[in-house]
Parts: structure tokens; C-alpha cells; sequence
């Protein structure tokens, strides 16, 4: 995967989008069903061409960019800091566990194969992608604690939803690693995050 900031920019976009429609669940118990998609689907893009091909294009990501610029001009939004920073390190505790990759994968294969049955959107493929957020990172602390409405978050339904969506956080993650995210790059190159953000919003006017 190229190491680029038009790849970090997307990365932190898929992180932001995903966070934000699990927000959105907990508080509301509802969300964009067109970014919830979006964000289910870059769990079934293993070996995709480009960043933007995880997400189908950088239009699918708008809601994440909006977000992403906000937060690089002027970081008020504390709640959405704190679920990036966790998913963040979750992931990189991640990845010095191989076989909780391993299991990550064959789960993600097996929804692939049941695709024809179950869409993306179907309960049945998101209660998997939950189960496969409960078997692999809620076996890694700290655990992302979600705020929001009891009634909410009790309901099965949205409980799945939202695990299914801290899962495509993860993904997105993976690819903020991948293009050589670090915990120094938002210090180091926040400036650079942000034109390339706005230069990406702007392409889609």
C-alpha cells in the first residue's frame, strides 16, 4: 500500500466515518445507512487496488472526510478523539497478535462466501462481523468503551451494528498503519493531513 498522505487522509476519513455512525447508534440508535454500508463493505476488501477502492470511491467517504477535517483545524470533538485514539491502539496491539489476524481473516472470507445469501447489510453478515469483534479485539485491553442511551445500546440489534462498525474502524486502522500512520504522524505531519483532506473534499464539489 503506497505511504502517502492522500492514503493517511483516507485511512483516518474510514476511522472517522465509523466512529461516528457507532455515536450515532448509541445515542439515537440509528445511523446513515449509506455510510454504514460503506463502512461494512471495506471489511470484505482484503486486497483491494487503491485506498480509495476500499471504500468505492472517495465519495462514499465524505462524511468521514468533513469529520476529519474538523478535527485537524481545531480537535473539540473529545468523544471522537477518544474512540480514534482507542481503535488506533487497538490496532496496533492487532497486529503483534497473528492469530487473532488469522481468525480476523477466515471470518471475513467466510462472510465473503455467504455473500450471495446474506448481503452486506443483512443481519445475519453483521452479527458476524459482531461475533468477530467479540472473539478477536475484545480479547485486547483497553476495550473501546461506548457511550450513549441504555435503551440503546441493550438492543441486540444495535449492539451488533455497533460492533460491526468498531470492526470496519479496525480496517480502517489497518490502512492508516499500512500507509505509515504512526502515533507521531497526526504531531508531525497534521498540516500536510489537512490540505490533502480539504484537496479530497474539494474534488468532490
Amino acid at each position: 500500500m503506497p505511504q502517502t498522505d492522500h492514503d493517511r487522509a483516507i485511512a483516518l476519513a474510514g476511522v472517522m466515518q465509523a466512529i461516528e455512525l457507532v455515536r450515532n447508534i448509541a445515542r439515537r440508535g440509528q445511523a446513515n445507512a449509506d455510510d454504514t454500508e460503506t463502512c461494512l463493505n471495506s471489511l470484505l476488501q482484503i486486497d483491494a487496488a487503491s485506498s480509495a477502492a476500499i471504500y468505492g470511491g472517495i465519495a462514499r467517504l465524505r462524511t468521514g472526510l468533513r469529520l476529519l477535517e474538523q478535527q485537524l483545524e481545531q480537535p473539540r470533538d473529545m468523544e471522537l478523539t477518544r474512540y480514534a485514539v482507542g481503535l488506533l491502539g487497538l490496532e496496533r496491539k492487532l497486529a503483534r497478535r497473528p492469530e487473532l489476524l488469522a481468525t480476523l481473516r477466515a471470518g471475513i472470507e467466510d462472510a465473503i462466501r455467504n455473500l450471495p445469501h446474506f448481503p452486506v447489510g443483512h443481519d445475519n453478515t453483521i452479527a458476524r462481523f459482531a461475533d468477530l469483534y467479540l472473539n478477536s479485539l475484545s480479547t485486547l485491553t483497553p476495550r473501546i468503551m461506548v457511550n450513549g442511551d441504555p435503551v440503546h445500546l441493550n438492543n441486540p440489534d444495535n449492539a451488533n451494528r455497533i460492533r460491526a462498525l468498531l470492526l470496519a474502524g479496525i480496517r480502517a486502522a489497518i490502512l492508516w498503519r499500512q500507509s505509515g500512520g504512526g502515533r507521531l504522524t497526526l504531531l508531525l505531519r497534521r498540516n500536510p493531513l489537512l490540505r490533502e483532506t480539504r484537496r479530497l473534499l474539494a474534488s468532490l464539489e
